[in-house]
């Protein structure tokens, strides 16, 4: 079975070191006008918000795997193949926020 809460902690993670790397380039204004780097932010804003709508889908998956599974005559199945409940992949706020990025240079 997949960790979930895994993949939640190297998602934290990736977002974290995301928002350092933007936080040095505001620093660099050379690197934030060269077009490569335009286009990183671009894709890597892309990317999260593909993220996100995965997450989503995952979770509306979940939900109906975990209703399914109780009701009948689905649970019947469920319960001769030991069919199980899934983990949501849940984030808390401060996990689902937006860098901070003046914290990370106090």
């Amino acid at each position: 079975q997949h960790d979930v809460g895994a993949l939640g902690k190297a998602e934290s993670g990736l977002r974290a070191g995301l928002g350092q790397l933007f936080a040095l380039a505001e620093n660099y204004p050379e690197l934030k006008a060269n077009d490569s780097f335009q286009h990183l932010q671009q894709r890597i804003s892309g990317l999260e918000n593909g993220i996100a709508d995965r997450r989503e889908l995952y979770n509306e998956a979940v939900n109906l795997n975990n209703v399914r599974i109780e009701q009948f005559p689905d649970v019947i199945l469920a319960r001769l193949f030991a069919f199980q409940a899934a983990e949501l992949l849940v984030f808390s706020d401060a996990e689902k926020a937006d860098v901070d990025l003046k914290s990370l240079f106090s």
